[in-house]
């Protein structure tokens, strides 16, 4: 087997495919997306933080400059919407959205939300056992970060239904090639998104309650303030990567277990290792296979030149799994202590969540190993089509 993100065998299992890609060298020209493919750890942290790349290149050229086509107008109403948050966009920009984002989200504040994390957890999870079980993901990984982001952000009880598909169908823009019908999709979530949004900051503007978009929208620094089209961009970031992220690492991780049970056996006598298994669960199966960037100044990587206006794929599954990081790489082992996964990425975009994740995540398998000692696989789960954001449809468990 090959390379083949739109192979439903590769997307379930890539990890012999990446073996041979970093013993082949450290880049590979992938055709079919006019993409260098990067898989080796090294390599990958360095690009992360190297500022001869970018997310972005419309800091420093338009498309035509680039040698880029210009995206078609239709899609206009989602590059609005994800440009304006900070993860599709460089410094200077970046740099003045992260610092005034940072302000209202900070570690102190992601802390203080364990005990409400904890108890939305411990509920779902008891109900779920209440039912005798079921599908893992639609019943516990999909609503705990739901229900905590929207309580951070305030998203009223009765429209959160609305959030998990219209992040699924956003994020769907985020995948190879994604065809006309999924681009349509996307910019069509991406408008009902931030009509919402937009809606419900103006409401907060006026009356300001206890909740991140009336702190966000309060945020002053040196006389700078978000704009409300950068308020309703990263809350929407907020709620997509904060879905994506953690249902993903929730299914993937649990599925990784069953397939480990003696790690599984291990997490159960000895739950003080959950913060540990969870950074190893995310190594193990991450959820984001593939992190994109665009050259702005010719690099080499190893003894290859990659010319200004290509794009890099950085394999952060491959990267994870590279030996010449991680002793034995293709064992889980949730003891592992020494684990620089690139899972949250790294250097200014890294992962401005992870805190937050790394909370619920703790919390959602401390609950269900709990609530749930027997928990066990009720049926072969099956991946979604998805490589770039790469998770299960379902997992069905019993109790």
């Amino acid at each position: 087997m090959k390379f083949d993100p739109w192979n439903p065998e590769f997307v379930a299992h890539p990890y012999d495919v990446y073996r041979e890609l970093r013993d082949s060298g450290p880049v590979s020209f992938f055709e079919p997306t006019g993409q260098w493919l990067i898989p080796h750890h090294a390599d990958a942290n360095a690009l992360l933080r190297d500022r001869r790349l970018g997310r972005s290149y419309l800091h420093v050229a338009s498309h035509e400059e680039f040698g880029r086509q210009a995206e078609p107008d239709f899609q206009e109403p989602f590059w609005r919407v994800t440009r304006a948050g900070m993860l599709d966009v460089e410094p200077p920009v970046h740099t003045r959205l992260r610092r005034l984002v940072s302000k209202a989200f900070t570690p102190r504040m992601v802390e203080s939300l364990r005990p409400r994390v904890r108890a939305i957890a411990a509920g779902l999870v008891d109900a779920f056992v209440e039912r005798g079980g079921g599908d893992l993901l639609a019943d516990v990984a999909e609503p705990l970060p739901v229900t905590v982001i929207a309580e951070m952000l305030g998203v009223p009880e009765s429209d959160r239904h609305l959030l998990r598909p219209w992040s699924a169908d956003i994020c769907g823009m985020y995948e190879l090639n994604p065809s006309l019908e999924a681009q349509h999709t996307a910019v069509r979530a991406a408008s009902e998104f931030s009509d919402y949004l937009r809606g419900l900051a103006r409401e907060r503007r006026d009356a300001p309650g206890d909740d991140m978009i009336s702190a966000m929208a309060q945020v002053v620094d040196d006389g700078d303030r978000l704009t409300e089209d950068e308020l309703i961009g990263t809350c929407v970031l907020l709620l997509n990567a904060g879905h994506e992220a953690t249902v993903n690492v929730t299914g993937n991780g649990w599925w990784s277990l069953f397939r480990n049970p003696g790690e599984l056996d291990r997490l159960r006598a000895d739950p003080g290792l959950l913060p540990t298994a969870v950074e190893e669960l995310m190594r193990w199966d991450t959820p984001l296979q593939m992190f994109e960037r665009w050259v702005l100044e010719d690099i080499e990587v190893g003894d290859v030149t990659i010319p200004r206006g290509a794009e890099v794929a950085l394999l952060f599954g491959s990267a994870n799994r590279d030996a010449e990081v991680f002793p034995d790489p293709d064992r889980l082992d949730v003891g592992r202590a020494d684990n620089p996964h690139i899972s949250f990425g790294a250097g200014i975009h890294f992962c401005l969540g992870a805190p937050l994740a790394r909370v619920e995540l703790v919390e959602s398998f401390g609950a269900l190993l709990k609530a749930a000692p027997k928990l066990a696989l009720a049926a072969e789960p099956v991946w979604k089509p998805n490589y770039v954001i790469r998770g299960l449809e379902s997992l069905h468990v019993t109790v």
